[in-house]
């Protein structure tokens, strides 16, 4: 056996209940405390502490119910008495850490242990501590000796690593689903721009770090400012960060920090009369009282807090009705239940303090009726960190439970043994306590994940300011996070009470939302949430709200003048419903009616001297060229398609050689006439009769067709989309395929037409019989004149006018050659009948001659 002596003790507020199995507690039953020195020393340190804590005190007895209650439960923990010693931590790290090593090391003055020294520890596990910092200092050491330690107020979300405190573990969400709750509050108000307030201590700074990564992550919004919450009195700093909030345009201002910070921050917020904005509270102050206080509700009326999970705990109150103060104990240290009692009635119990009775100051007789007195400490209707110890008690329970119900050869540890209360170590505890899973009274399931963290819930609180002054706090929605459902925020819109004079939810942002159709431009050297809005660029559209970037419009579409949608590009081509489509399709027929016109007549009257004179049969081919020059014109009006565009440009060639060819064969007929007019020239007629003069007409058609057949196989003129000359058009066009297949055509074209009118001048001069020369070598020159022209007007014309340059050109030219060839034999046929004889004709020419 072996004897361990302890070296000293702490003198320390606490209450204490004997039993097979302790547990113990941290609880903030004073406010503040004095002490002049805390190290170890064999007489006992007198720590004073003053402030009492009405709902701390309440804190540590719900622990003591929640013991009571357990051991009257036969089915849990059966035969084994839970004991408890719950400590007062006065809200200060030096008091709560010297009475967790106080727990941990127990109370007694010498331990007897065997020779391998186990046993059953002083504590088997510690509910608490209230405080992050606090959870911090003391699980870092007790977690050494894997002591479990089940916070029900420390929301950190650095006490989540496991490595650091691998026995640490609560029953409140870690400051992470805190912010993640605040996150989807504002994303669902539309929120983008907001202040954050922190406490200078691990859970402001730790909560800060994880608000700025996690609202960038999702997008939502972005700070408008940061500041730190200094500690004590430092009206300055306050004073400057209160400015910062009344300058800024943000309209939510989300604070996590303590009772004390907001306290002070508060009376500088009313000293600068800084209104119209709306509060977020964390837990730590979204359910505090002393800030609800009719001088503070204009600025703080409306605020929506989290808070932690209300919880029922059945027989609680009556459980708190029955305590009395044991008068026996009333000068211990250990007795907090006095200091209670004089809390609440107001009175002391004897000896009183010097001067108490005569300044009117009541004896405390401890037989006082809790019943009579208006205390929060009855007021069990929102149970909130008191449910979290309750939870935190039982699950410290059922892990027992588990391990005293283990199957020898069946447990989980080495050699698959069980543990026992005997033996047990601290980890053995931890193991099971990593498994509990049960179901309260209340409904709530209690479980812990793999970082110790129990299932997220939280509930969304309201601060609604009556008409009569009186502040309400009101749950008004639950956010919480399940395995199927993930992240999840319920709220009843309609009961949230809104301090402003829209009584609506305020609008809170850098920037006004960007509409579809623009994009969003950062402004340089400010929060990603202040934008300008740039409308998108021609051909681009953005057709969703705040788009970063504009999405370019498919090929054949364009973008719509709001740049919200594309639309399909218009089209551009000659048509025959436009102005200009519809006077070329008219100067078309028109021509080639009045060919047939012509050509009737000439058929009318085609044994009269005139039409006789002049080649009938050449003329009438000519009619019908001219008629086919007319109408091919036709085929370039109209929107492309792969047939106009390959016959247009083949009938246009083919039907200009015919044209020019019957010009040509009629000046070499008229040279020929001439030549055999004179003696001995008689044999150069036979040359040029009928039959030859078919048949040059035909071979010089033939080899244009060629030329259209050859260009067609080769390189063949297909429709074309034309997106070149404007964006916001497609031009239909037809390509030629082969520049040179087209050069050719016009160029053979062009051979016929100036050896036609280099002959047809060579014979300008003929007697007057012959004088069509003159005719034929002023049509010519109109001819190559208009084609001449037509070069460079094709050219540089874009678009639908390329095809109305060259419509234009084959018009102007087919009316040319048929004004001049036959404007003056129609006008003696029709209108000087008498000119129309043999003998005026060879009269004339004789005369001449």
């Amino acid at each position: 056996m072996a004897t361990v002596d302890i070296l000293g003790q702490f003198h320390l507020n606490g209450m204490h209940k004997t039993g097979d199995v302790i547990l113990g507690g941290l609880f903030e039953v004073h406010f503040f405390s004095v002490f002049p020195d805390l190290s170890f020393t064999v007489q006992p340190q007198q720590i004073i502490c003053h402030g009492f804590d009405v709902l701390g005190f309440r804190q540590a007895q719900t622990m003591a119910f929640a013991i009571d209650e357990i051991n009257r439960n036969n089915e849990l923990l059966p035969n084994v008495a839970l004991g408890y010693s719950l400590y007062d931590n006065c809200v200060e790290l030096g008091v709560g850490f010297r009475a967790a090593l106080s727990l941990v090391s127990g109370q007694e003055k010498q331990f007897v242990l065997d020779d391998t020294c186990v046993g059953i520890p002083p504590v088997l596990g510690i509910v608490g501590d209230s405080s992050s910092t606090r959870s911090i200092a003391i699980s870092s050491v007790v977690g050494l000796y894997r002591v479990p330690m089940v916070s029900y107020f420390a929301t950190c979300s650095c006490l989540s690593d496991q490595e650091k405190f691998p026995s640490f573990f609560r029953t409140i969400p870690s400051d992470a689903f805190q912010v993640s709750a605040m996150i989807q509050i504002l994303k669902h108000f539309s929120w983008a721009w907001a202040g954050l307030l922190v406490s200078d201590d691990d859970y402001g700074l730790h909560a800060a770090r994880s608000f700025q990564v996690d609202l960038a992550q999702s997008g939502v919004g972005c700070l408008a400012y940061l500041e730190v919450l200094p500690w004590g009195e430092n009206p300055s700093e306050l004073k400057r960060i209160v400015n910062v909030m009344r300058k800024s345009t943000a309209h939510v201002v989300i604070a996590f920090a303590h009772e004390s910070n907001m306290i002070d921050l508060m009376e500088e917020v009313m000293r600068q009369n800084v209104t119209g904005l709306q509060w977020m509270a964390s837990e730590a102050w979204a359910s505090a009282t002393v800030l609800q206080t009719p001088r503070l509700m204009p600025y703080l009326g409306g605020t929506l807090g989290i808070a932690i999970r209300r919880g029922e705990i059945p027989g609680l109150k009556e459980f708190l009705l029955q305590i009395q103060p044991n008068q026996d104990l009333f000068n211990s240290y250990e007795n907090n239940m006095v200091r209670f009692w004089e809390h609440t009635f107001q009175c002391k119990f004897a000896p009183p303090p010097v001067g108490w009775v005569e300044a009117g100051g009541t004896l405390c007789t401890g037989r006082e009726d809790l019943e009579k007195v208006e205390t929060e400490f009855l007021d069990i209707t929102n149970l909130r960190p008191e449910y979290n110890v309750y939870k935190a008690v039982y699950a410290l329970a059922y892990a027992l439970d588990d391990m005293l119900r283990c199957e020898p050869g069946k447990g989980p540890f080495r050699g698959n043994s069980c543990a026992s209360l005997q033996r047990l170590e601290p980890w053995q505890l931890v193991h099971y306590l990593q498994k509990v899973n049960f179901t309260t009274s209340f409904g709530d399931q209690v479980s812990f994940d793999e970082n110790g963290d129990a299932l997220p819930i939280y509930d969304i609180m309201n601060w609604l300011w009556l008409p009569d002054g009186r502040t309400e706090v009101q749950t008004v929605g639950e956010v919480k996070k399940s395995a199927f459902k993930g992240e999840e925020l319920l709220l009843d819109e309609d009961k949230i009470f809104w301090n402003f004079e829209s009584t609506k939810p305020p609008r809170s942002v850098c920037s006004d939302s960007c509409p579809p159709g623009t994009r969003m431009a950062r402004k340089k050297g400010q929060p990603e949430c202040c934008f300008d809005c740039i409308l998108c660029s021609d051909g681009k559209i953005s057709n969703k709200s705040d788009s970063i970037e504009c999405t370019s419009c498919p090929e054949d579409f364009w973008s719509s003048p709001q740049r919200d949608h594309c639309v399909p590009k218009k089209t551009e081509f000659l048509s025959y419903h436009e102005p200009l489509g519809i006077c070329l399709t008219t100067a078309s027929l028109l021509g080639a009616i009045i060919c047939a016109a012509v050509l009737g007549i000439f058929i009318h009257h085609r044994k009269t001297p005139i039409v006789r004179a002049n080649n009938s049969e050449l003329s009438f081919h000519l009619l019908v060229s001219l008629k086919l020059c007319f109408l091919c014109s036709l085929l370039f009006i109209g929107r492309p398609r792969l047939w106009t565009c390959q016959l247009r440009h083949a009938a246009f060639g083919i039907s200009f050689v015919l044209c020019v060819s019957c010009i040509l064969v009629k000046t070499v007929v008229v040279l020929a006439v001439f030549k055999a007019s004179k003696p001995g020239g008689g044999a150069s007629l036979k040359w040029f009769g009928p039959l030859q003069q078919r048949g040059t007409v035909l071979a010089l058609t033939s080899v244009q067709a060629a030329i259209c057949t050859a260009w067609l196989v080769s390189a063949s003129p297909a429709p074309h989309k034309n997106t070149e000359y404007h964006n916001d058009k497609i031009v239909y066009e037809c390509v030629v395929g082969s520049t040179v297949g087209f050069a050719v055509l016009l160029g053979y074209i062009g051979f016929l037409a100036i050896l036609s009118f280099l002959l047809a001048f060579m014979a300008r001069n003929l007697p007057d019989n012959f004088n069509e020369a003159k005719l034929i070598t002023f049509s010519m020159l109109i001819f190559c004149a208009v084609w001449v022209a037509f070069v460079p007007a094709y050219v540089s014309s874009p678009g639908k006018y390329t095809d109305a340059v060259e419509v234009f050109a084959i018009l102007a030219s087919s009316f040319g050659l048929l004004v001049a060839l036959f404007g003056p034999k129609c006008y003696i046929i029709l209108l000087k009948p008498e000119r129309n004889t043999k003998k005026v004709i060879m009269g004339r020419g004789t005369n001449n001659s």
